[in-house]
């Protein structure tokens, strides 16, 4: 019996070995690839990540990893196979580990993490897809049954612009970081009505547009609807009753051979070239037809932050302005020591500092002034002043004296350019920056001192050093007379309370000293440092409360600076130790965006927990949108609701350590009269202990902001903060909370009677998903705007919404797609209604409620590890019932 089953056994390991061998192989298909196809890196791996080809071979479908650097970096990209170039990606900004998978279902194309979460997805389709195909255009195509086109690419373009890819007005190229980081860049090819531009989105400026390009020709007014680009040319197109019309035209020579392919790329730097491959050339490399700018001194960034860009024959070089010196990370600074002005070096009360300003000189331009319109005209150099000192953001002017025309510079400042000194280019206007000067007395002339520095450095070194000696001991002598003393207090007040029987209290508590001294702990990027008396200095003792939240209560306060501020004592977090609290603080103190509050220091003295951010005077959108003031116009809602998108977006695509707000709501979004939105308390859920972790009801979130996936253990992620903002979203529209005693005519969220609910509690969320199904989205406005509003945008406003509310987190937007969308400059998600249906089970819920009182019981409870999915049967309502008491209305 033996010998037979050793040979049996023998054969079936074989024949196990042969099915995982061939399993394990993956062949690439050609043109078509059909539904339940799913694949990894590791089922690739013998095509290099290859899993589509189209018929001619020039591009490929690919799951793959440019540089092959970074294992957590994967992309699903369009690839030009031949110079093995990408001309396309998915997930540009949420690159994948190499474990993830990659699924084609009649849902669409999906990448998933390892712990099977969403990382990316094809909008919700109309009809079931039938068919991936792959055409030799480079164009990547989901087809119906019918082959009637679902999804494609091309509508969706990042950095590449291929032949037969229409490129509409409002839509826009964005460049990326390098070329093995995908993450959008710092460009982007912008196309407008009226021109094409390429655009520096640190400050919004353009450097170059079509329409001004020396080699393009124009051909006729009409609107622009497109870009486009052929074997000939580069063209922007207007749509005629004749077909389309070309309004500017960039010429190429012929083409040397018939099969050449040519396609425009926006590369890392900022340039926009026109790249030709012909398979017939004896070298693979892509041959450059075109670029645009030309010259490295036209790009904005070329020599840092005010380094002056001179071009030569053939080269470019990088010197200072007179005044100014080089950095050291790059750029120049003052030379006069001063540094250049900033909203976070400005004071952030009701009257800003004048500062200083510092003349560039002559011959010297800057690039935005040549496309920016004047913010005045015909008005003295005086008046131009006073615009850029009323106003933090601006960082300095140009002016130009023979038409007075006022350019202010904001936001970030980029290289300066050699001018001709042509009386006509408005580049020739004289610029100013605006610097904070240091104290008169400490300022030198560097010229001057140079003589002096040999015998001056070495005699201040050795005077620095003893002076260091000397405060590093008595630091330590002091600390230790303090530790001896403190130990002598709480000894003796420990006796006294033994001997009265006493307990110990909080205060005690926030008395006793940390492990970690205040002072033996540096980090790098640790904000100002406050002492708990330098904060109680500050806020007159607490006096004045301006808020509070889930974390502590926000008390208004003064520098001595005389810059306002905001102090949060933090109360509601676990004691952690003092040099993990200052890490944590060091990577929120180190965000800095125009729509998040700056951190500008805080306090870790004894177990006391306080941070200091600037000050908004307007406190938080939940008093302008709720309270009894002035109503708030639609456009400053938008306005509003854009901000709040494009903070939340960066905290989770910009930072280099991706930040899950976990608590957005209106409270936590600030404004100030100079039309700032900032979000606030982001990070804040890193400060807690393991175990306050769990107490996500609390810790984590607000009633009524909180995603279904609170309640089902699955995983955490940034689309938590997107349902959210959804939530937020609906209330900005309406103007109330989401919860609220109206009276909604036609709602089908009532159980039983509708007469019961009538008048009483109602859920908006549902209002808005049985408005979105009817079409009439005006309906939701809020009553207090009389009308004031625009169709289209309320309709774009509630799709973006509910989409953000999907049920399942992957197939909710990312915030950089809800930007996009609130922006108009992305195509407009369709919610679908099926992931929605949750809403009318919370509306029945808070319908029932309001019947009952608000002492009403809800009975119910959740499995651990409970979960739902768009496809399968409703949940049993317990489970609503339960997420409701948490996502639902506080």
């Amino acid at each position: 019996m033996a010998a037979f089953s050793s040979p049996l056994l023998l054969l079936l390991l074989l024949l196990l070995l042969r099915r995982l061998v061939s399993s394990g192989a993956a062949t690439v298909s050609t043109e078509f690839l059909y539904p339940n196809f799913t694949a990894s890196t590791l089922h690739l791996i013998s095509t290099a990540g290859v899993f589509l080809a189209a018929p001619g071979a020039a591009f490929s479908a690919t799951f793959l990893n440019p540089g092959g650097q970074q294992q957590t970096r994967y992309y699903l990209a369009v690839l030009h196979s031949p110079s093995d170039t990408i001309v396309w990606s998915a997930n540009p900004s949420a690159p994948v580990p190499s474990s993830s998978v990659l699924s084609f279902s009649p849902a669409g194309l999906s990448l998933s993490f390892p712990n099977s979460s969403l990382a990316w997805s094809t909008p919700p389709l109309p009809r079931p897809a039938a068919a991936l195909r792959l055409l030799d255009s480079g164009e990547l195509l989901l087809l119906d049954a019918s082959n009637a086109s679902l999804w494609s690419s091309f509508n969706h373009p990042t950095d590449s612009l291929l032949p037969g890819q229409p490129l509409p007005a409002g839509a826009a190229l964005s460049s990326s970081t390098s070329n093995s980081d995908l993450s959008p860049g710092d460009y982007r090819l912008l196309v407008t009505p009226s021109d094409a531009f390429l655009q520096w989105t640190k400050s919004s400026q353009f450097y170059w547009s079509f329409s001004t390009d020396s080699r393009s020709v124009k051909d006729s007014n009409a609107e622009v609807a497109y870009v486009a680009i052929n074997a000939t040319g580069l063209d922007l197109f207007a749509n005629g009753s004749g077909g389309p019309r070309t309004v500017f035209e960039v010429t190429f020579p012929p083409p040397s051979f018939a099969d050449e392919l040519r396609f425009a790329k926006l590369d890392s730097s900022g340039r926009l070239r026109v790249l030709s491959y012909a398979p017939n050339r004896s070298s693979s490399m892509l041959a450059t037809d075109f670029v645009a700018p030309t010259s490295s001194c036209e790009l904005p960034f070329t020599c840092k932050v005010l380094g002056l860009c001179i071009t030569n024959s053939n080269y470019s070089t990088c010197t200072c302005p007179s005044s100014f010196v080089s950095s050291p990370g790059g750029g120049c600074s003052p030379a006069d020591g001063s540094v250049l002005s900033s909203c976070s070096s400005s004071s952030s009360g009701s009257g800003l500092p004048p500062g200083s300003y510092l003349s560039l000189g002559t011959k010297i331009g800057y690039l935005a002034t040549k496309f920016a319109t004047p913010v005045s005209s015909g008005k003295e150099i005086s008046a131009c002043q006073d615009l850029c000192s009323g106003n933090c953001s601006c960082l300095g002017f140009f002016y130009k004296n023979s038409s007075k025309s006022c350019y202010l510079l904001k936001d970030q400042l980029g290289s300066l350019v050699r001018t001709t000194g042509d009386s006509t280019d408005t580049s020739v206007a004289v610029g100013y920056i605006k610097t904070l000067k240091s104290s008169p007395s400490t300022r030198t002339d560097p010229k001057s001192s140079t003589h002096f520095l040999p015998i001056l450095l070495p005699s201040l070194a050795i005077a620095l050093l003893l002076v260091l000696l000397f405060f590093i001991g008595f630091r330590r002598w002091k600390r230790k007379t303090n530790r001896t003393v403190e130990r002598t207090r709480r000894g003796t007040r420990r006796g006294m309370k033994l001997n009265l029987g006493a307990a110990t209290t909080p205060s005690d508590e926030e008395e006793r000293p940390d492990k970690d001294d205040d002072d033996d702990i540096w980090i790098p990027g640790l904000p100002t440092r406050f002492t708990y008396a330098d904060l109680e200095a500050a806020t007159d003792g607490f006096r004045t409360r301006i808020g509070s939240g889930g974390f502590g209560a926000v008390y208004k306060g003064q520098l001595p600076d005389k810059t306002l501020v905001a102090v949060k004592k933090i109360n509601n977090i676990g004691v952690q130790g003092k040099r993990e609290f200052c890490t944590e603080i060091a990577v929120i103190g180190n965000i800095h965006h125009v729509n998040l509050v700056r951190l500008r220091g805080f306090c870790a003295q004894g177990s006391r927990r306080l941070l200091v951010y600037e000050y908004m005077n307007r406190s938080s959108l939940d008093r302008s949108l709720f309270g009894p003031g002035p109503v708030l116009e639609w456009q400053e809602r938008l306005d509003i609701a854009i901000g709040a998108a494009r903070g939340l977006a960066y905290l989770h695509s910009g930072c280099e350590r991706r930040i899950v707000h976990c608590d957005v709501k209106p409270e936590n979004i600030l404004l100030h009269d100079r039309n700032q939105v900032k979000i606030s308390d982001f990070g804040l859920a890193k400060l807690m202990s393991p175990e306050q972790s769990g107490l996500f009801t609390t810790m984590r979130g607000t009633r009524g902001y909180l995603a279904p996936e609170w309640l089902t253990n699955s995983a955490i992620s940034d689309r938590t903060d997107v349902y959210s903002f959804g939530m937020v979203l609906l209330e900005i529209i309406r103007g109330r909370k989401n919860r609220s005693e109206e009276s909604w005519p036609g709602s089908s969220g009532s159980s039983g009677s509708s007469g019961v609910a009538a008048g009483r509690c109602d859920y908006f969320p549902m209002v808005a998903l049985e408005r979105h199904e009817r079409g009439r989205y005006e309906e939701l406005a809020d009553p207090r705007l009389d009308g004031r509003v625009s169709g289209p945008e309320i309709a774009r406003m509630v799709k973006v919404a509910l989409c953000c509310l999907h049920e399942e987190p992957g197939l909710r937007p990312s915030m950089s797609a809800v930007v996009g969308m609130l922006e108009g400059v992305v195509p407009l998600w369709e919610p679908r209604v099926e992931l929605l249906r949750f809403l009318r089970v919370y509306g029945r819920g808070f319908l029932k409620e309001g019947s009952m009182g608000s002492g009403g019981n809800h009975t119910g409870s959740v499995a651990s590890g409970a979960t739902t999915t768009s496809g399968s049967s409703p949940p049993p309502a317990s489970y609503y019932m339960s997420s409701q008491q948490l996502s639902g209305p506080r």
